[in-house]
C-alpha cells in the first residue's frame, strides 16, 4: 500500500487550505487502497530557501531542511491543496517544493485548488514544476470556486459533486503512485 501526503499549500492567516485539506482527507480515509496523511507546510516553518548547495545535490545543512526532507521522502504520492494567488500557487508552497529534489522524484501528484476561477491557473504552474522534479501529475483535478464552494468567500461548503472529483483524482494518483513505487525500488 502506498503512502500519500495531502499537502496544505498555504501559510497565511485565515487560509482556507486547512478546511479544504481536511475535507479531502475525510474523503480519502473512506478508502482502503492507500495510507493518507495531512502535511501542513506551516508546521515546518521554512524560511526562504537558505541552503547553500542546490537541492539536486542532496547535501542539506539546515535542520529544517533535513526534517522536511525526511517527511517528503516518506511518501509515494502527493495531493497538493493550493490556493491561487496572482494566477499562480502560493509563494510558501513554491518555496517548500524548491527546498528538495530527489525526495520528489518518480512519485505521483494530484491537485485540489481553490480561487476565483477554481485555482486552475495555480495548478497549471504546479504541473510545470512537477515535470522538472520528475513527478507524474495526473489529469483529474478538483477545482473549487470561492464563489460557489465558500459561503461569503470564507466558510468552506463544497458542492456535493466535488466528492466524485476527489475520488477520481485519488484513483489516478494511487495508481500512478503504485506504479512509480516499483520504479523507485529498482
Amino acid at each position: 500500500m502506498i503512502k500519500l501526503a495531502i499537502i496544505i499549500g498555504s501559510t497565511r492567516p485565515g487560509r482556507k487550505g486547512v478546511a479544504v485539506a481536511n475535507w479531502v482527507h475525510e474523503i480519502a480515509k473512506m478508502r482502503s487502497d492507500a495510507e493518507f496523511e495531512l502535511v501542513d507546510i506551516k508546521d515546518y516553518n521554512l524560511p526562504l530557501l537558505d541552503e547553500p548547495v542546490p537541492p539536486s545535490m542532496g547535501q542539506y545543512s539546515q535542520p529544517h531542511t533535513k526534517t522536511w526532507s525526511a517527511k517528503i521522502a516518506s511518501f509515494d504520492a502527493f495531493v497538493f491543496v493550493t490556493p491561487e494567488y496572482n494566477h499562480s500557487t502560493s509563494g510558501a508552497l513554491k518555496n517548500a517544493i524548491d527546498y528538495l529534489y530527489q525526495e520528489w522524484n518518480n512519485k505521483a501528484a494530484g491537485f485540489v485548488s481553490y480561487g476565483s476561477v477554481g485555482g486552475t491557473r495555480a495548478v497549471e504552474h504546479l504541473r510545470l514544476i512537477m515535470a522538472e522534479l520528475q513527478v507524474a501529475d495526473v489529469r483529474a483535478q478538483v477545482a473549487l470556486s470561492l464563489f460557489t464552494d465558500f459561503e461569503n468567500f470564507s466558510v468552506f461548503k463544497p458542492a456535493a459533486l466535488h466528492e466524485k472529483s476527489v475520488n477520481a483524482m485519488l484513483d489516478q494518483v494511487i495508481a500512478w503512485g503504485g506504479a512509480l513505487k516499483a520504479l523507485r525500488s529498482k
